[in-house]
């Protein structure tokens, strides 16, 4: 499956075009004594001119007929290169980037490439429950490894100490898998789906 660019898209996702759109599939979920149970999962990666993707997943529960049932999760976050922010970036607060984007072309971009091949990746992701994550990692081609550098939690949040995601792009279909540490457990894993491309 050819991989489309959109032509408006900043020269820093261009590494993440392979993300874009809209995917839904079927996984399973589990952690340490919590029986398996199979989900379904709506994702959405969009872009809105500016160096970040906004990601979004809901997951609900599949009944015994195989439909989907109850929520069971919301996720919403964002997805860019990790790099320095300087001057003409967007923040703190609301204060708007410059029209002309710090990394304006495909040299820009590349200055960025690690030594392994790949570009640092800057991800952040919340959910109901009182929990923040921010992950760092690499997306080398159609693949993305993350782990978590830190992990926030309300005084009432479940405990929930790291985790690492990867993601992967095969045969046109969106392959993932989420190990975490939770409840007082060390990391092991938690769940995982296979998405296809809507539309």
């Amino acid at each position: 499956m050819p991989i489309e660019i959109p032509s408006d898209l900043t020269p820093e996702l261009v590494p993440f075009a392979w993300l874009l759109g809209e995917w839904e599939g079927d996984g399973f979920l589990g952690y340490d004594d919590v029986e398996q149970r199979p989900f379904r999962q709506h994702v959405h990666f969009a872009h809105h001119g500016l160096p970040f993707l906004e990601y979004r997943a809901e997951t609900h529960l599949i009944d015994d007929d195989g439909l989907p049932s109850r929520l069971a999760a919301v996720e919403h976050g964002f997805w860019q290169l990790d790099r320095r922010f300087e001057d003409g970036d967007m923040g703190p607060g609301i204060l708007p980037p410059d029209v002309v984007p710090v990394v304006r072309d495909a040299e820009g971009v590349e200055r960025l490439r690690t030594d392994s091949g790949g570009f640092p990746v800057l991800a952040t992701i919340n959910r109901p429950g009182g929990i923040c994550e921010l992950y760092v990692g690499e997306i080398n081609g159609p693949r993305i490894q993350l782990g978590t550098d830190a992990v926030l939690r309300s005084a009432g949040a479940k405990p929930y100490a790291a985790a690492t995601r990867m993601y992967g792009l095969v045969n046109g279909e969106l392959f993932w898998a989420w190990d975490m540490a939770a409840d007082g457990h060390s990391l092991a894993t938690h769940a995982s789906a296979e998405l296809k491309k809507k539309g």
